[in-house]
């Protein structure tokens, strides 16, 4: 897993992230984790984050800070990111070659690292507008208004912060082809999201359907709730053997659509999500809502499994619908394909052994770093 070698990048870079880059533990981590990686064969890396002052988790309060900055047009992660300048400021250590800041949520702190850094580079996970403008579309009121309302905040923060940083970096050509049309004046280079080199698991199938990911993160808990009430019934009279499991963390996000069904079963956080995804005979991507490309999706690959997908959900991925996995944005569509799936072994193995051989193609480490330094590296 370690990026070629180049001798055109030398000296220190300073890594500004909001999360921890660490694998397993969600796909803002494991982007963070890649690039990471990536940057630590060509400089020696500082790597930066917060200590976030404490606030509520209750459903008031949340309301409360949210009506807030409905007020005052800033949106919940960039309003909570904000504000830790001192914090950043003890600790920039001497002059950097680079400055790389992680996901939009950060972008504000580009003066404070323009002081210390030669180049600025802003690493897109999302273009935080197009998500909180699907979602929007997906939520019900009074959420869809909320979201339409930071979505337009957003965008005019773009507005001001894309042109702060010397080079972006967007997940995929869709991504960056949306950001170019903002007339923004930054270099924008395609860094793929990817995973480690996995090798395929050797893993029967189970009779179960699997979807996977942070069941709290919004566009997740809006796929389980319009997969549970219009998708689940029509597959679950069709195919009576059938399990449907959600892996990942915060179970207790999507517990109202989950429970009351003993076909239903909540599986939660797991080491290895790759490994029971191989157990599926489908995997699922039932998204309405996002920005960026799906590790829910190129988990299914790596363990070789047939996925069923929305178009938003296989955005950005270069896939073709038949050959890597199968498309369906409507929910008598969805069940049907996944029904067409569970009966039909030959298919099932055919699209996982083509989403397999994509993944290895494009979507390791290795070949995202290859992307990158072909767009011109950092």
């Amino acid at each position: 897993m370690t990026p070629p070698r180049t001798s055109f990048a030398t000296g220190s870079a300073l890594f500004l992230t909001p999360e921890e880059p660490k694998i397993g533990f969600g796909g803002g981590g494991l982007r963070s984790a890649s690039l990471l990686a990536y940057l630590q064969n060509k400089y020696t890396v500082q790597p930066v984050t917060f200590s976030l002052r404490p606030h509520s988790r209750s459903v008031a309060a949340r309301v409360w800070r949210n009506t807030i900055r409905l007020a005052q047009g800033r949106p919940p992660l960039f309003d909570r990111y904000s504000g830790y300048e001192h914090q950043l400021s003890a600790a920039i250590r001497g002059r950097y070659a680079v400055g790389v800041v992680e996901h939009f949520w950060c972008a504000s702190y580009a003066p404070v690292l323009r002081t210390c850094c030669d180049r600025l580079v802003l690493d897109l996970h999302n273009i935080e507008s197009q998500l909180a403008r699907t979602h929007a579309r997906a939520a019900r009121w009074p959420a869809s208004w909320a979201s339409e309302r930071f979505a337009e905040s957003y965008q005019r923060l773009e507005r001001r912060w894309l042109s702060q940083y010397d080079v972006i970096l967007a997940a995929s050509e869709d991504d960056r082809r949306r950001i170019w049309h903002r007339d923004v004046n930054p270099d924008i280079r395609v860094f793929p999201n990817a995973l480690p080199e996995i090798p395929r698991p050797h893993v029967a199938e189970a009779d179960a359907i699997v979807f996977s990911g942070n069941l709290e993160y919004h566009p997740n808990v809006e796929a389980v709730r319009w997969f549970r009430a219009r998708i689940w019934p029509r597959v679950r009279e069709r195919a009576p053997a059938i399990e449907w499991r959600l892996l990942g963390s915060n179970p207790a996000a999507v517990a109202q659509f989950t429970g009351g069904d003993t076909r239903i079963r909540v599986v939660g956080p797991v080491n290895d999500a790759v490994e029971h995804l191989a157990e599926a005979k489908v995997c699922l991507a039932p998204l309405l809502s996002g920005s960026g490309t799906r590790f829910k999706i190129l988990e299914a690959w790596a363990a070789g499994r047939a996925v069923v997908s929305t178009t938003l959900g296989a955005e950005g991925l270069d896939a073709r619908a038949g050959e890597h996995l199968l498309l369906a944005d409507n929910p008598d569509d969805f069940a049907d394909a996944v029904l067409r799936l569970w009966n039909d072994p030959a298919l099932r193995a055919q699209l996982g052994d083509a989403g397999r051989a994509l993944y290895e193609e494009r979507f390791t480490w290795p070949a995202a770093w290859r992307k990158l330094e072909e767009a011109g590296g950092i």
